[in-house]
């Protein structure tokens, strides 16, 4: 599985999120960046860590970055290997005595662990082909593709409906990420790919 290095770019929210942040994976080599929604908890905890702010008592990732020290525990690298249904899975990979060890966890809990070691964080060339967003220029070119594939698709009239609510989607999907509301880009994206798993089953 080829595995593609990502950095933080950053968190945001919004009133319609009910809490939720997206946390903002821009690919180190690239020009996608990937959304995942996660927690406020998880979120204040990666934001306090960015910040160099130390709280008063130590957040749950903070006991365990003092835990595997007090063991001489490493963390290598955290990998964002699945998705599934729109949920992310993700692996803390950890070494002890020269034993590696990989141990599942969610990719807010396991970039809140990684930013405290100053891990590198991967992602499956996979889910980034799936879920990633890409810059404008190669939206653009998409678009356009998009487009002569809907003119050859006119003669019947149910995909070019579906390829209209696509079009209308990705217009919307450029929209937000002009607009760096990533939590709605997110949704959106999340609903293109229903869309077109949908057309793919029809077919």
């Amino acid at each position: 599985m080829h595995k593609l290095q990502v950095d933080i770019l950053g968190l945001s929210t919004s009133p319609h999120t009910n809490g939720a942040y997206a946390l903002i994976l821009y690919e180190v080599e690239g020009k996608r960046k990937l959304p995942i929604i996660i927690g406020g908890f998880e979120a204040q905890a990666i934001a306090l860590k960015l910040e160099n702010i130390k709280p008063p008592r130590p957040f749950t990732h903070d006991l365990f970055k003092q835990v595997a020290d007090a063991f001489d525990l490493h963390v290598n690298e955290v990998f964002i290997d699945e998705l599934h249904n729109e949920t992310f899975y993700a692996k803390v990979i950890c070494e002890m005595a020269g034993v590696v060890h990989e141990i599942d966890a969610r990719p807010s809990d396991a970039i809140a662990i990684a930013v405290r070691f100053s891990a590198p964080i991967y992602v499956s060339e996979e889910i980034m082909n799936e879920a990633g967003i890409v810059e404008e220029r190669q939206k653009e070119e998409e678009e356009q593709a998009s487009a002569e594939e809907a003119v050859e698709q006119q003669k019947s009239e149910e995909p070019a409906t579906e390829e209209s609510r696509a079009a209308e989607l990705d217009r919307k999907l450029e929209e937000a990420i002009n607009n760096e509301d990533y939590e709605e880009a997110a949704r959106i994206r999340d609903e293109l790919s229903r869309l077109r798993k949908s057309g793919e089953g029809e077919a």
